[in-house]
Protein backbone atom coordinates (compact mmCIF):
# COMPACT_ATOMS: atom_id res chain seq x y z
CA UNK A 1 0.00 0.00 0.00
CA UNK A 2 1.43 3.26 -1.09
CA UNK A 3 0.71 6.46 0.77
CA UNK A 4 0.36 9.48 -1.40
CA UNK A 5 -0.25 13.07 -0.41
CA UNK A 6 -4.04 12.76 -0.70
CA UNK A 7 -4.31 9.70 1.54
CA UNK A 8 -2.09 11.30 4.20
CA UNK A 9 -4.30 14.42 4.19
CA UNK A 10 -7.39 12.23 4.51
CA UNK A 11 -5.83 10.32 7.43
CA UNK A 12 -4.90 13.57 9.21
CA UNK A 13 -8.40 15.02 8.71
CA UNK A 14 -10.06 11.84 10.04
CA UNK A 15 -7.72 11.87 13.07
CA UNK A 16 -8.45 15.56 13.77
CA UNK A 17 -12.22 15.03 13.49
CA UNK A 18 -12.11 12.04 15.87
CA UNK A 19 -9.90 14.00 18.32
CA UNK A 20 -12.24 17.02 18.26
CA UNK A 21 -15.23 14.70 18.80
CA UNK A 22 -13.61 13.11 21.86
CA UNK A 23 -12.71 16.52 23.30
CA UNK A 24 -16.26 17.75 22.64
CA UNK A 25 -17.71 14.80 24.58
CA UNK A 26 -15.45 15.57 27.56
CA UNK A 27 -16.28 19.27 27.35
CA UNK A 28 -20.05 18.65 27.30
CA UNK A 29 -19.77 16.25 30.24
CA UNK A 30 -17.80 18.82 32.27
CA UNK A 31 -20.28 21.59 31.40
CA UNK A 32 -23.14 19.30 32.47
CA UNK A 33 -21.35 18.54 35.74
CA UNK A 34 -20.74 22.25 36.33
CA UNK A 35 -24.43 22.97 35.66
CA UNK A 36 -25.48 20.29 38.15
CA UNK A 37 -23.15 21.80 40.77
CA UNK A 38 -24.52 25.28 40.29
CA UNK A 39 -28.19 24.33 39.81
CA UNK A 40 -30.51 26.55 41.84
CA UNK A 41 -27.87 29.17 42.59
CA UNK A 42 -29.26 32.59 41.91
CA UNK A 43 -27.10 35.57 42.85
CA UNK A 44 -24.08 33.84 44.30
CA UNK A 45 -20.92 33.21 42.40
CA UNK A 46 -19.29 29.80 42.52
CA UNK A 47 -16.30 31.33 44.31
CA UNK A 48 -18.55 32.53 47.15
CA UNK A 49 -20.11 29.09 47.44
CA UNK A 50 -16.73 27.38 47.58
CA UNK A 51 -15.52 29.83 50.23
CA UNK A 52 -18.62 29.09 52.29
CA UNK A 53 -17.93 25.36 51.98
CA UNK A 54 -14.36 25.91 53.17
CA UNK A 55 -15.59 27.93 56.18
CA UNK A 56 -18.06 25.17 57.04
CA UNK A 57 -15.30 22.60 56.78
CA UNK A 58 -13.07 24.61 59.09
CA UNK A 59 -15.93 24.89 61.58
CA UNK A 60 -16.44 21.14 61.41
CA UNK A 61 -12.73 20.63 62.07
CA UNK A 62 -12.99 22.79 65.21
CA UNK A 63 -16.02 20.78 66.33
CA UNK A 64 -14.17 17.52 65.70
CA UNK A 65 -11.26 18.77 67.83
CA UNK A 66 -13.66 19.68 70.66
CA UNK A 67 -15.31 16.27 70.43
CA UNK A 68 -11.93 14.52 70.51
CA UNK A 69 -10.97 16.50 73.61
CA UNK A 70 -14.28 15.55 75.25
CA UNK A 71 -13.67 11.88 74.45
CA UNK A 72 -10.18 12.09 75.93
CA UNK A 73 -11.58 13.75 79.08
CA UNK A 74 -14.23 11.05 79.44
CA UNK A 75 -11.65 8.31 78.96
CA UNK A 76 -9.38 9.73 81.66
CA UNK A 77 -12.38 10.33 83.95
CA UNK A 78 -13.51 6.75 83.33
CA UNK A 79 -10.27 5.49 84.88
CA UNK A 80 -11.62 6.72 88.23
CA UNK A 81 -14.76 4.55 88.08
CA UNK A 82 -15.05 0.89 89.00
CA UNK A 83 -13.56 -1.09 86.14
CA UNK A 84 -12.38 -4.33 87.69
CA UNK A 85 -14.23 -6.83 89.84
CA UNK A 86 -12.72 -9.91 91.48
CA UNK A 87 -14.49 -12.51 93.61
CA UNK A 88 -12.98 -15.29 95.72
CA UNK A 89 -15.05 -17.80 97.68
CA UNK A 90 -13.41 -19.66 100.55
CA UNK A 91 -14.03 -21.61 103.77
CA UNK A 92 -12.25 -19.88 106.69
CA UNK A 93 -13.35 -22.29 109.44
CA UNK A 94 -13.08 -26.05 109.55
CA UNK A 95 -16.35 -26.49 111.49
CA UNK A 96 -18.53 -25.09 108.67
CA UNK A 97 -19.22 -26.83 105.39
CA UNK A 98 -18.88 -25.25 101.98
CA UNK A 99 -17.29 -22.03 100.80
CA UNK A 100 -19.90 -19.61 102.09
CA UNK A 101 -17.44 -16.80 102.83
CA UNK A 102 -16.19 -14.55 100.08
CA UNK A 103 -14.03 -11.56 99.26
CA UNK A 104 -15.10 -9.03 96.61
CA UNK A 105 -12.57 -6.58 95.10
CA UNK A 106 -13.94 -3.43 93.38
CA UNK A 107 -11.14 -1.48 91.66
CA UNK A 108 -10.79 1.44 89.26
CA UNK A 109 -8.34 1.74 86.36
CA UNK A 110 -5.45 2.56 88.73
CA UNK A 111 -6.13 -0.42 91.05
CA UNK A 112 -7.62 1.83 93.71
CA UNK A 113 -10.86 0.91 95.44
CA UNK A 114 -11.92 -1.49 98.16
CA UNK A 115 -12.20 -5.12 99.13
CA UNK A 116 -15.21 -6.43 101.04
CA UNK A 117 -14.89 -9.67 102.95
CA UNK A 118 -17.79 -11.63 104.37
CA UNK A 119 -16.89 -14.30 106.90
CA UNK A 120 -19.66 -16.81 107.49
CA UNK A 121 -19.69 -18.81 110.72
CA UNK A 122 -22.40 -20.76 112.53
CA UNK A 123 -22.71 -18.00 115.07
CA UNK A 124 -23.16 -15.24 112.48
CA UNK A 125 -21.85 -13.36 109.52
CA UNK A 126 -19.17 -10.64 109.75
CA UNK A 127 -18.29 -8.03 107.11
CA UNK A 128 -14.96 -6.29 106.70
CA UNK A 129 -14.14 -3.52 104.25
CA UNK A 130 -10.60 -2.38 103.49
CA UNK A 131 -9.42 0.43 101.26
CA UNK A 132 -7.04 -0.47 98.42
CA UNK A 133 -4.56 1.90 96.82
CA UNK A 134 -2.36 0.80 93.93
CA UNK A 135 -3.38 -2.83 94.41
CA UNK A 136 -2.28 -2.94 98.07
CA UNK A 137 -4.03 -2.34 101.38
CA UNK A 138 -3.94 1.33 102.37
CA UNK A 139 -4.31 1.18 106.16
CA UNK A 140 -4.59 -2.54 106.88
CA UNK A 141 -2.71 -5.57 105.65
CA UNK A 142 -4.67 -7.67 103.17
CA UNK A 143 -5.40 -11.35 103.75
CA UNK A 144 -4.38 -13.91 101.13
CA UNK A 145 -8.00 -14.19 99.95
CA UNK A 146 -8.22 -10.39 99.55
CA UNK A 147 -4.94 -10.34 97.61
CA UNK A 148 -6.25 -13.17 95.46
CA UNK A 149 -9.46 -11.23 94.72
CA UNK A 150 -7.38 -8.22 93.66
CA UNK A 151 -5.26 -10.38 91.35
CA UNK A 152 -8.37 -12.00 89.86
CA UNK A 153 -10.05 -8.64 89.26
CA UNK A 154 -10.69 -8.37 85.53
CA UNK A 155 -11.95 -5.41 83.52
CA UNK A 156 -15.59 -5.44 82.45
CA UNK A 157 -16.02 -6.87 78.96
CA UNK A 158 -19.61 -5.75 78.33
CA UNK A 159 -20.82 -2.53 76.76
CA UNK A 160 -22.78 -1.32 79.78
CA UNK A 161 -23.15 -2.40 83.35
Amino acid sequence: MVFNEGSINLFVWVFVIIWISILSVFLFRMIGHYNRLTYGITKQVLKDILEQILKNQQGLQVQANHLQQAINDLASDGKLHIQKVGLVRFNPFSDTGGSQSFTLALLDGHDNGLVMTSLYARTGNRWYVKEVQGGKGKEYELSKEEQSAIHKAQPFKGKHI
